[in-house]
């Protein structure tokens, strides 16, 4: 059976005392690509459209780390040791060289495993995220502490706030975006306990602390790498993509229109284009 994110059933791995949940679905050629989530998000907070849009060229595999949901473990307060847990979690699915996708507090941790594990990662997708010492990455951005503190009819009408923009046309992306989100009905993730957010948070803000020259690490990451993001970031600010962009090596930059934090969700078609495009490019000579 070719499973899909509806029907993809929970699996667990051992490793560095954690026991990871994770899921595996897609055509089995080439070289995977391994998702790291946002901030309280699950696997169930993927849009199938994306990763189904992804599965269909190759495997896509998801996963929670250490403490959050269905993964056994406490959530680090640190950046690193997330990115440790998830190099631990790769190579115990003895898997030689992966392609690597990270979303928002994903996208810190995706650039972790770049940092400490350069031979195991291919080629790196940064998805409405920031470098250290960002603009506005030492706390929650205002916008984002009034979204995330305010209170909502049904709790999911938080995406509608964290991942779209105020436009029309946006917040019509985001409704659609939580029909397919709620598509898979059996099996789902449980919500994250209460430790989750207050140890993610202190993680993001020891992160994004200012600090003199804090961009001279990205040079250290030479994988080719695609920078995604919405022009109209509010949880991340946009300009910490362009910040990306200009001091990693061999990185290019995509802003969409009108589009918050989850600009994925906005474009899914157009993103799994772009980024399969990147991902199939031959590498530079």
């Amino acid at each position: 059976m070719i499973h899909t994110h509806q029907t993809a059933p929970t699996q667990f791995i051992e490793a560095n005392g954690i026991r990871f949940a994770y899921r595996r679905f897609g055509k089995l050629d080439g070289v995977p690509l391994v998702f790291n989530q946002h901030f309280t998000g699950t696997m169930d907070h993927w849009d199938p459209a994306v990763t189904d849009g992804f599965a269909r060229e190759r495997e896509v595999i998801l996963f929670n780390n250490a403490g959050v949901s269905s993964s056994s473990g406490e959530v680090p307060t640190r950046i690193e040791k997330m990115g440790t847990n998830a190099v631990a979690f790769i190579k115990a699915l003895r898997l030689a060289k992966v392609d690597v996708l990270g979303f928002s507090i994903g996208g810190l941790v995706a650039q972790e495993i770049a940092l400490q594990a350069p031979d195991l990662v291919r080629r790196l997708v940064l998805v409405g995220t920031g470098p250290r010492g960002g603009e506005g990455m030492a706390t929650l951005t205002p916008e984002a502490q009034e979204i995330f503190g305010a209170t909502y009819d049904e709790p999911d009408h938080l995406w509608l706030r964290v991942h779209f923009t105020k436009s029309e046309k946006s917040q019509a992306a985001g409704r659609e975006f939580l029909r397919r989100f709620r598509l898979r009905s059996k099996n789902r993730d449980p919500e994250v306990n209460e430790k989750v957010a207050p140890a993610q948070i202190e993680a993001i803000g020891e992160w994004g602390a200012p600090t003199e020259k804090p961009f001279e690490y990205l040079k250290s990451i030479r994988q080719p790498t695609l920078v995604v993001n919405g022009g109209k970031d509010v949880i991340i600010y946009s300009v910490n993509s362009f910040i990306l962009q200009q001091h990693l090596p061999d990185a290019q930059l995509i802003l969409y229109p009108d589009a918050n934090h989850g600009s994925q969700y906005q474009y899914p078609e157009r993103f799994v284009q772009h980024v399969s495009l990147f991902l199939s490019e031959e590498e530079a000579q």
